[in-house]
C-alpha cells in the first residue's frame, strides 16, 4: 500500500512538473486586450492526472502549479493565479469527475466536452467579476480602496462588452484544444506509465481496448481548427 501511495505521489509530482514546463515554454499569445490572453496546454496534463487519479488530484496539482507560476512567470500576480486555478478546475476537475463515474471512451468524451463547456461559462462569469478589479488595481493599487472601488464600477460595463467578442472565443478555443489534445494523448501516456510499472497495480489498466478512429479524427479536426484560429488572430493567415 505504501509503495502504491509513493508511486502515486511520484506520478503527480512528475505531471505537475511537466505542466509547469509546458506553461513556461508552451505559452502562445492569442488575443491582446489591455493584457494578453495566452494559450498553453498545461490543462491537458491536469486532465491526464485527473483521469488516472480523480478530480481531487487535479485540484492539488493545480494549486501547486498555479502558485509556482505566480512567483516565477506570472505578470498578473495573485489575481492571475486565482483565475488559472478556477479555469483549470472548471475544465480538468469536471472532465475527471465525469470520467470517474463513466470509466469508458464515452465517459472521456462526455467529460471533456462538459469540461469545455464548464470552463467557457465559468470563465465568462469570473472575467466579469475579476477583470475590472485587476485592471483597476493596475492604475490605483489596493491602498486607495475608494478609488479602486470607483474604477471597478466604471470598468465593469467595459469588461461586460468584452465578454462575447473576446473572452468567449478565447475560452472556447482554449477548451476545445485542451479537450482535443487530451483525447489524443491520454491513452498512449497511460499505456506508457503502465508499461514502465509506474502506475499502482490497483489502477493500472488490465486490458487494452482498440483505438476509436472516429474520436481521434474529430480530435485532430478540432485541434487543427484551433491552430488555424490562433494563426488568424496572430495575423499569420
Amino acid at each position: 500500500m505504501r509503495s502504491e501511495r509513493t508511486r502515486k505521489i511520484a506520478i503527480l509530482a512528475m505531471l505537475s512538473a511537466l505542466a509547469y514546463v509546458v506553461m513556461m515554454f508552451g505559452r502562445i499569445p492569442v488575443i491582446t486586450v489591455p493584457f494578453t490572453l495566452r494559450y498553453d496546454p498545461k490543462d491537458v496534463i491536469f486532465v491526464i492526472g485527473g483521469f488516472i487519479f480523480g478530480p481531487l488530484s487535479v485540484f492539488v496539482m493545480s494549486i501547486i502549479v498555479s502558485f509556482f507560476e505566480m512567483i516565477t512567470a506570472s505578470e498578473t500576480g495573485p489575481i492571475g493565479a486565482l483565475m488559472n486555478l478556477v479555469s483549470t478546475c472548471a475544465f480538468a476537475c469536471t472532465a475527471s469527475f465525469i470520467y470517474k463515474k463513466m470509466h469508458s471512451l464515452k465517459g472521456a468524451v462526455v467529460g471533456l466536452i462538459a469540461g469545455w463547456i464548464a470552463t467557457t461559462v465559468i470563465m465568462l462569469l469570473w472575467n466579469y467579476i475579476i477583470t475590472p478589479i485587476y485592471l483597476s488595481s493596475l492604475a490605483h493599487g489596493f491602498s486607495d480602496m475608494a478609488a479602486l472601488s470607483q474604477a471597478v464600477r466604471e470598468l465593469r460595463p467595459v469588461v461586460a462588452g468584452m465578454l462575447v467578442p473576446i473572452f468567449l472565443p478565447f475560452n472556447l478555443l482554449k477548451g476545445g484544444m485542451n479537450a482535443a489534445i487530451a483525447m489524443l494523448i491520454y491513452k498512449p501516456v497511460r499505456a506508457g506509465l503502465s508499461a514502465s510499472r509506474l502506475l499502482p497495480e490497483t489502477i493500472a489498466p488490465k486490458t487494452t481496448s482498440k483505438v476509436n478512429i472516429g474520436a481521434m479524427l474529430v480530435s485532430l479536426f478540432v485541434l487543427l481548427t484551433g491552430v488555424l484560429i490562433i494563426l488568424v488572430y496572430q495575423g499569420v493567415i
